[in-house]
């Protein structure tokens, strides 16, 4: 009993103790935080890559792809089917975007992926990404009339509002057409003066309702068109280099018509302000331009008009401002991956959605013994993203090991201040050893005394740190207040607030290496305390 009196007593009534105590507050804290951030940061971004990647890919190693995805299909169930959901085929290719903003064309690299609406969604988290609650619930290439998302769906009431996405759909599409049908009035065709035929119109893009071009675009009758930038008939018109000649039949009115649908990544239709507003280049309703190449050897490039339907945002820069997403048969028809005799399709990758993803090395492993590898790859979503993931294990690894240090800085103080006090209390210790006070009832006096400092620290780390992850996001708010810069920058991370995942079992290591770390420091200034002799404590009292 009279150790853990003494103990009490000198937690009570040395300030010096403070400092340790304060030492290992700041350092369980401290990795509390960081672990919660990371983990955080860890679990979003593992959700929004394995939203927009299958637990289970088999690709072909060719952008000619392969035959008969089927047959391939067929293949896969009878290999895995036990473990499978669902199963989508994709056509994925390299690809150049073109669309016309404040008078001048932008083109900008994208990965272009084909698309099977009806069965896209289920072999992955694709539609919860998209702008359009219908779309949400399922996937259409059709442009909606209205009614699109202004703010971001999976960033809570944090997120700003869009304003430029209120009138988007068919209800900007027509009123673009009108006003681009008093800017731009139709005129004869240039190649074909015995039968004039309207030009087709410009693609429709956002800036041309507040910026309309400065000339006229024309073509001639076989296609080809003039050189960008020369005058027709002393008129100063310039020509769209996309600009093709109007199919036969009814004339396309892109106040009625639309081209075939396409989702575009938010990313390259958009770009953030300094103040953090979010400004957009082009919004569903309006047209763009997709150059790819076809499927043949070697390969030409084509292009293809397309009507942005909806918006693509999983807050991964590289998805965001990187992919497309166009309807499969209709990419198959330009790229020529359609057989003529038989109607039978080529497709680059199949997309697999497991029952339990965690089985996915299992699957992977079944299905790489039964597809030859020098044609297929087969790759779980962790394997294609492998080198990131272990990048942020890594990290986090690394992290904890430096903060660790601090604990042990904070052990060695608790070493320091324990000698210390050895040394002040010789006296006291002598009378103990004198009363009968054996040697491991002194030792246990300062062990205990070590072990208390450490619940009291860690204890106060523990509270302190869960304080701080529930109120990061206000904490980040305050200190930008304070020195006037932006903690967590949106535009950078993607995330509107610091994504926080607090585990249980890290949180109790933390705490658990604390109270060792101060139980170990106070092990040898213990034991020097326990050998000491009652008359050479005494000797000089």
């Amino acid at each position: 009993m009279y150790k853990l009196l003494l103990c009490w007593r000198y937690l009570r009534t040395r300030y010096i103790a403070l400092a340790s105590i304060i030492s290992v507050t700041l350092g369980v804290a401290t990795m509390i935080v960081v672990n919660s951030v990371m983990a955080g940061f860890s679990h979003e971004m593992q959700t929004r890559i394995h939203g927009i990647l299958s637990d289970v890919v088999v690709e072909s190693y060719s952008l000619e792809g392969f035959y008969d995805p089927a047959r391939h299909m067929r293949r896969i169930e009878q290999v895995a089917g036990q473990h499978i959901v669902g199963m989508t085929a994709t056509v994925t290719v390299p690809a150049m975007l073109s669309f016309e903003y404040g008078g001048q064309w932008v083109t900008r690299p994208v990965q272009l992926i084909g698309i099977d609406e009806t069965t896209y969604s289920a072999a992955g988290d694709y539609s919860r990404y998209l702008q359009h609650p219908e779309n949400r619930r399922q996937m259409s290439f059709e442009l909606k009339e209205s009614g699109y998302l202004t703010r971001d769906p999976n960033a809570g009431l944090e997120a700003a509002e869009r304003p430029q996405l209120k009138e988007a759909g068919w209800r900007l599409r027509r009123r673009k057409a009108e006003l681009q049908k008093i800017w731009q009035p139709p005129t004869a065709n240039v190649g074909d003066r015995d039968n004039p035929e309207p030009t087709q119109p410009t693609p429709l893009t956002s800036p041309s309702v507040e910026n309309p071009p400065s000339g006229r675009l024309a073509e001639f009758t076989d296609g080809t068109a003039a050189d960008t930038g020369e005058s027709l008939q002393g008129a100063g018109e310039t020509v769209d280099p996309f600009a093709r000649r109007p199919s036969k039949g009814r004339k396309f009115d892109p106040a009625v018509d639309q081209h075939t649908g396409l989702v575009l990544g938010i990313g390259l239709a958009s770009y953030r302000m300094a103040d953090g507003e979010e400004r957009f280049l082009v919004v569903p309703g309006d047209d763009v331009k997709l150059t790819f190449p076809t499927a043949g050897t070697p390969p030409r490039a084509i292009d293809d008009s397309f009507t942005v339907v909806d918006l693509y945002e999983c807050k991964m820069s590289e998805y965001d401002s990187s992919f497309v997403f166009v309807p499969i048969e209709k990419l198959q028809q330009l790229r020529g991956m359609i057989e003529p005799q038989t109607g039978t399709a080529f497709v680059t990758s199949i997309q697999i959605k497991l029952k339990d993803d965690s089985q996915g090395p299992l699957v992977r492993d079944k299905l790489r013994a039964a597809f030859p590898p020098q044609v297929y790859g087969i790759h779980t979503w962790r394997d294609k993203q492998g080198p990131l993931l272990a990048a942020v294990q890594m990290e986090t690894a690394i992290l904890n090991v430096l903060l660790f240090l601090i604990i042990a800085v904070a052990g060695f103080g608790i070493l320091a201040i324990f000698f210390m006090i050895v040394v002040e209390k010789t006296r006291d210790i002598g009378i103990l050893k004198s009363l009968g006070a054996s040697g491991g009832g002194i030792m246990g006096i300062f062990v205990g005394y070590g072990l208390s400092l450490g619940i009291v620290g860690s204890g106060a780390g523990l509270v302190l740190g869960l304080l701080m992850v529930v109120y990061i996001n206000e904490l980040a708010d305050a200190l930008a207040v304070v020195t006037g810069h932006e903690v967590f920058d949106p535009s950078i991370y993607y995330f509107f607030q610091i994504p926080t995942s607090t585990d249980p079992l890290t949180v109790a290591l933390i705490v658990s290496g604390a109270l060792a770390i101060a139980v170990m420091a106070s092990i040898l200034p213990a034991r020097r305390a326990a050998r000491m002799q009652p008359v050479e404590a005494l000797r000089y009292e």
